[in-house]
């Protein structure tokens, strides 16, 4: 077995365990004593956590799930040296253990944090720039987070492919992990996307007021 091999199992391992550590859900119950599926939408991620205990721990849990992305895929390009087709299934994994974690019987978060990391280890800051000011552009103008979520990745992607086009050369596994990464959002925001698609309250007051 080769070393790149052993290396792409050896880290999708870690960090599907990595992403698998539900910080914000246990975060819940040690500080505040409450389960924070009980708030928000009921996914057991920062943003429940915030819901369910403000800043102090929505925060901290939030730079949390966002380094169990970051530091398995991180450590696994920078240190051992894994690219191309084996970075997939490492990029995936934490992504994964997030969205189905065996820690909450595989009914995990919706992964958007972790995303974060996982694309911040892999373009060192484009990811956790672009990707993030895209969702946050789209989820500031509609209430919708499933629809935001997606149509920043979708975003994300019109940026890869003009980056890969015409600056770095356009590599197959980058998409590749992206359409995982997505296909991964879409089952877990799936419920969402029957719900209608409603303007935030101030983008429909300044429409009015400019018409």
């Amino acid at each position: 077995m080769s070393t790149e091999l052993l290396n792409c199992i050896m880290w999708t391992g870690a960090g599907f365990l990595s992403g698998s550590l539900m910080f914000a859900y246990w975060g819940g119950w040690l500080f505040l004593n409450k389960d924070i599926r009980d708030y928000g939408t009921g996914n057991p991620g920062a943003v429940s956590a915030w819901k369910a205990g403000g800043w102090k721990i929505g925060v901290p849990t939030g730079i949390l799930d966002l380094a169990k992305g970051l530091v398995p895929v991180g450590l696994a390009i920078w240190s051992f040296g894994v690219s191309g087709w084996y970075l997939v299934p490492v990029a995936l994994a934490p992504i994964l253990g997030h969205a189905f974690t065996p820690f909450l019987k595989f009914k995990g978060g919706r992964a958007t944090a972790v995303t974060l990391g996982v694309w911040t280890a892999i373009t060192v800051w484009e990811g956790m720039l672009v990707l993030g000011i895209i969702i946050g552009l789209i989820y500031a103008v509609i209430e919708n987070s499933a629809w935001a979520n997606i149509l920043g990745m979708l975003g994300f992607l019109a940026y890869l492919l003009v980056v890969g086009i015409f600056i770095r050369g356009l590599e197959l596994s980058i998409l590749a992990i992206w359409a995982g990464n997505t296909g991964v959002m879409v089952i877990k925001h799936w419920h969402g996307f029957f719900e209608p698609v409603k303007p935030r309250s101030y983008v429909v007051r300044l429409f009015r007021k400019a018409s």
